[in-house]
């Protein structure tokens, strides 16, 4: 029986087999721990991606426009071009969906995005709002960034914080359960998750894939901890891991610690996980300061397949799973 989540590891990678007629101008089709699908159009690359929004309804729209973007910019390619499948449960208002509408409007233009199409329906299927969202985006032939671009001896660099979108959809949708339990400033850096640090990475994948960066991902459900073992999974490579380098707001830990779930298998959209080799390291980390982009080295890549992590200065087991750590509140 599966739970809900993403399919566990063995089993997706035998259902990703059956990928219909063979066509050589795909160069990335479906293949575990790569973000998007790549297609070669001649001069230019066009970059696809699929993914739904279904932990939450607030802001549905405005989630789904982010998560499919911030995957289109980890290969290096601009997100450019939008649709979306909009499924709404029975009796949902008129202003409801409007709503959405609005929000998918106001999420692409500020990120120059056309949204070109898609789908609406009302359908029992479904209990809340949910959209499956499509982004496409271009990218020169030399300028491509996959997953399996680490090398051995990169450094392995995070920006922002763990368990950003996860803290926000919890303390939404735990909100007065949390108040109580909470302090008032944690209280306050929870509901302002989005406005202060939002779930974009467009921004600095770009300035990474322009910058020498080897490898870009977005740990979205599992985590930086999958996000990481996807990184590895991926290249064959492994990689040595400082835990206590992994930042983590106090609200997070807060509400974490509250609800006896790890941080680091929170979803994760709005930090970056990216590879870059030494020498090309200190570059990249003065354009992100100079934009206001916290960033920070949290590991090395290493020849031996697997993550071995530290805490403390001392080995421990390093833990990731595909099964969000949502899941287990909201």
């Amino acid at each position: 029986m599966l739970l809900p989540g993403k399919l566990p590891t063995d089993f997706l990678k035998t259902c990703i087999t059956h990928a219909g007629t063979e066509d050589p101008r795909v160069l990335i089709g479906p293949r575990f721990g790569e973000d998007c699908a790549v297609l070669d159009m001649g001069e230019q690359y066009l970059v696809v991606k699929t993914d739904p929004v279904t932990f939450t309804a607030d802001n549905v729209g405005w989630y789904a426009v982010h998560i499919n973007a911030n995957d289109v910019a980890t290969m290096g390619a601009k997100p450019a071009w939008f649709q979306a499948c909009l499924l709404f449960p029975p009796d949902t208002s008129e202003h409801r969906v409007r709503q959405v509408f609005a929000q998918i409007d106001a999420t692409c233009r500020d990120l120059g995005i056309s949204v070109t199409g898609g789908h609406t329906e009302v359908t029992a299927a479904v209990s809340q709002p949910v959209v499956v969202g499509n982004m496409m985006g271009v990218v020169a032939k030399d300028r491509l960034v996959t997953t399996q671009g680490v090398r051995v001896g990169d450094l392995v660099v995070m920006t922002k914080t763990a368990g950003l979108e996860g803290t926000s959809i919890v303390f939404t949708e735990k909100r007065k359960e949390l108040e109580e339990i909470l302090a008032p400033e944690l209280q306050n850096e929870a509901q302002h998750i989005r406005t202060t640090w939002g779930i974009s990475i467009v921004k600095e994948a770009l300035l990474a894939a322009q910058h020498g960066a080897t490898a870009l991902h977005d740990p979205t459900e599992g985590g930086v901890a999958m996000g990481l073992y996807e990184l590895t999974a991926v290249s064959g490579l492994g990689m040595q891991i400082d835990l206590d380098a992994i930042p983590t707001l106090p609200s997070t830990r807060a509400i974490c610690e509250h609800f006896s779930i790890n941080p680091l298998g929170l979803i994760s959209s709005g930090a970056l996980l990216l590879t870059i080799a030494a020498d090309k390291w200190p570059t990249l980390e003065r354009i992100f300061q100079s934009e206001t982009i916290p960033a920070q080295v949290i590991g090395t890549v290493t020849p031996e397949a697997g993550i071995r992590a530290r805490r403390n200065g001392q080995a421990v087991r390093f833990v990731y799973s595909e099964r969000d750590e949502l899941l287990k509140v909201v």
